[in-house]
């Protein structure tokens, strides 16, 4: 009979096979080895089984949820335990993509990721749903959100691969990354083992995306964010549709830099190409980027439009020293950056918050000398300056012997008497000081004084150790009021530290993720925002609010919040989320051969809502372009108030279904006859020519505003044909 066992239980016997699997000389002796350790452990009468998934779990990428021993028999199982704030476990996903490319379930393989959450925010499924979305992960995953299945093998980190066989059998497990070579060796020979005794079965298992239901958004999961102090521009991170946009403060975009897919790719604007980028800086129309799943430093100038590579090799590197030129260091996973000076050079290092190593490095754009540094590093150097390479929160004067964990977002004080990096410590949930004076890392705010306890994460405002964040992955610096703003990620928030008194307060958020445009920061709220940045000498916030996959606008003097609106300068084309008001009422621009559909006069009263629905008429065989937002926008030239509080803007998903467009006329309003416009902006294919284009037609339609008490809806058709 099956008896339920651990990883523990499994430990003696696989360490024997990974001994003999250091002394193999070829792969086929590292083949014969497993063949013959399967041949050991596949028993039927003492299977070591795992425990079965219990019914209430919650499952994505599935239509309904699995069981081991019913959907699963039959099948080599992957089992990945994982947490998504974790970058090791993000590391260990490429391995995963790279199994699931060489073999299907038909071939008798099924990848599972089962979610064990760390931090409580992770528990909440409609999170884990965007992480998912975010990574890419095309596999059924498993909210095992108290970690029920994690307890009962025994797990004991992230991330861990358990491999099963076809009766839920314990095979293998592989704690930590970097085994992407024994994950395709065993499971290879075990799909070959299981194959030969007729225990695989070439059922398919049901995968249902979550992605694949969503409509085209044209910011997706926006990491980061920066700006050029002396100019209007902004340079946002992309990072679901893995390019970099620029911006001006207004939201016309001036330049689209790669996307939409992931790769990697030098050239020009079209041609670049980058995977899930980051961090972002922006100086004299020069644009550093972390490309961070690629695993490199990319220089944009903004100029010639030209994209190179500065730093990496393209692989995730194991160096925790560096000092080899740029192109030929390897770097892990690059998440924020920030431009400084050196004593005697302006703007001569490009600081790294090297994620992956748990690290912070320095590529020196100029020859210069680093705090703390003997010697002048040249041109092109990229070094590690503070950071052991442990996963920990510990602070010392000396920067080689300090430890963080995670560090995900950098910002520069160089002047007196701070002369500082800020750094963003995730997964220690702290805030830290990097002396550019002699390099001491010390604590600023968050965590407790433990260096192993990277569990010491909540959300309370306070002073030093008693102010709490939950995975905080951005700050901002600003040198006017010399107050820091924190990015508390996982809380929803954004905060304030006075780094003199090591006071910390909310500024904005609710604690709660949401998507409310609040008259007030504290009404307002956010979900999982993952970078910021200061602009108009201080008196604005940016913020990347990811997974709502917009541009939020803080306002600190008037503590008033709204969305920026991203859309092209000379064109209608407009990728502002269509699903949040706009905080401006001009209308993007109309073609010029867009016609104008003069409605007649239609009389209304306060308090009284209209319906205005489309009727467009397209050619049989038409259809909406993929990935491509078309969308309708409302605008009322000199009575703005009217539209106030309202949506003036939706997108359009489908010619069949298309949309009801709803305007309700304030109780308070005077008698007037304002003209309503409704621009329809429709990006089309056609089956007949095989050609896509872009069309839009404007609505004029009359409004005679009247102190009658008629308050019936009042239904408009709004049709065109094409």
């Amino acid at each position: 009979m099956a008896l339920p066992c651990t990883l523990s239980a499994l430990l003696p016997v696989q360490s024997q096979l990974d001994y003999a699997l250091m002394d193999a000389n070829s792969n086929e002796d590292k083949e014969n080895l497993i063949y013959q350790y399967l041949t050991k452990v596949d028993n039927r009468q003492n299977d070591r089984t795992v425990p079965e998934f219990a019914a209430d779990l919650e499952w994505l990428n599935t239509e309904s949820s699995l069981t081991i021993f019913k959907d699963l028999c039959g099948k080599v199982v992957v089992l990945d335990f994982f947490t998504y704030c974790c970058i090791n476990c993000m590391h260990v996903l490429p391995d995963l993509h790279e199994l699931e490319q060489k073999y299907s379930d038909k071939d008798g393989l099924v990848v599972i990721g089962v979610h064990s959450a760390k931090f409580p925010n992770e528990k909440v499924l409609d999170n884990i749903r965007s992480a998912v979305l975010r990574y890419n992960i095309t596999h059924p995953v498993v909210n095992d959100a108290n970690a029920k299945l994690w307890h009962e093998l025994d797990v004991s980190c992230w991330p861990t691969l358990v491999i099963l066989g076809p009766r839920g059998n314990l095979l293998f497990s592989l704690v930590g990354e970097g085994h992407k070579e024994k994950l395709l060796l065993f499971t290879s020979v075990a799909l070959q083992f299981y194959k030969e005794r007729g225990d695989i079965k070439d059922n398919c298992i049901t995968v249902k995306l979550y992605k694949d239901s969503l409509p085209a958004s044209p910011l997706l999961f926006p990491g980061k964010i920066a700006v050029d102090s002396s100019s209007d521009k902004l340079v946002i991170s992309d990072s679901g549709h893995h390019r970099i946009l620029v911006v001006k403060n207004t939201g016309q975009i001036l330049h689209v830099i790669g996307g939409p897919n992931s790769g990697c790719r030098d050239g020009n604007f079209s041609e670049a190409a980058f995977n899930s980028p980051q961090g972002v800086v922006l100086k004299n129309d020069v644009v550093y980027v972390a490309d961070t799943e690629n695993h490199l430093i990319r220089k944009i100038d903004l100029k010639e439009e030209k994209v190179v590579t500065v730093a990496g090799i393209g692989i995730q590197g194991s160096d925790k020293e560096g000092g080899a030129e740029g192109l030929l260091q390897p770097i892990n996973s690059p998440w924020d950056l920030a431009i400084g000076s050196s004593e005697d050079c302006a703007d001569s290092v490009l600081w790294i918050a090297m994620a992956g190593s748990h690290q912070i490095w320095a590529l020196m754009l100029q020859d210069a000398k680093l705090p703390k540094g003997s010697s002048e590093l040249k041109k092109g150097t990229c070094i590690r300056f503070a950071g052991c390479g442990n996963e920990e929160n510990r602070n010392n004067a000396y920067p080689h012997k300090a430890g963080f964990a995670q560090p995900s977002g950098i910002t520069l004080a160089e002047e007196e008497p701070w002369k500082c990096l800020f750094v963003a410590d995730s997964e220690s949930s702290t805030v830290r000081t990097l002396s550019l004076k002699d390099g001491a890392v010390r604590h600023l705010i968050g965590g407790e004084r433990d260096p192993m306890n990277l569990f010491a994460y909540g959300d309370m405002d306070g002073s030093g150790f008693s102010a709490k964040l939950q995975h905080p992955l951005g700050v901002a610096w600003n040198n006017q009021t010399n107050l820091l703003y924190v990015v508390d990620s996982y809380n929803h928030k954004i905060k304030v530290v006075n780094p003199k008194t090591k006071h910390c307060t909310t500024l904005a958020g609710t604690g709660h993720a949401g998507n409310v445009i609040g008259p007030r920061f504290l009404q307002s709220s956010f979900n999982e925002p993952g970078g910021l940045c200061l602009g108009d000498n201080g008196r604005t916030l940016y913020i990347a609010d990811t997974n709502n996959h917009q541009i939020k606008v803080l306002d600190i003097e008037t503590q008033s919040v709204s969305v920026l609106p991203v859309m092209f300068s000379n064109t209608s084309d407009v990728v502002d989320s269509p699903y949040v008001p706009r905080k401006t009422n001009q209308m993007p621009v109309l073609p010029k051969s867009a016609p104008t559909v003069v409605m007649s006069p239609w009389a209304v009263c306060p308090g009284q809502a209209l319906d205005f629905q489309l009727r467009l008429i397209f050619p049989s065989g038409t259809k909406l372009t993929e990935g491509a937002p078309s969308f309708w926008y409302l605008s009322v030239e000199g009575h703005e108030w009217l539209l106030q509080g309202q949506n003036t803007s939706g997108q359009i998903l489908d010619l069949s279904t298309q949309p009801s467009i709803s305007l309700h006329i304030p109780l308070n309003c005077p008698a007037l006859d304002p003209v309503l416009q409704i621009a329809v902006f429709l990006y089309y294919c056609s089956s007949e020519s095989n050609a896509c284009t872009m069309k839009a037609v404007l609505f004029q339609q009359p409004l005679q505003i009247s102190d009658a008490k008629e308050a019936e809806v009042a239904k408009v058709e709004l049709t065109y044909c094409f």
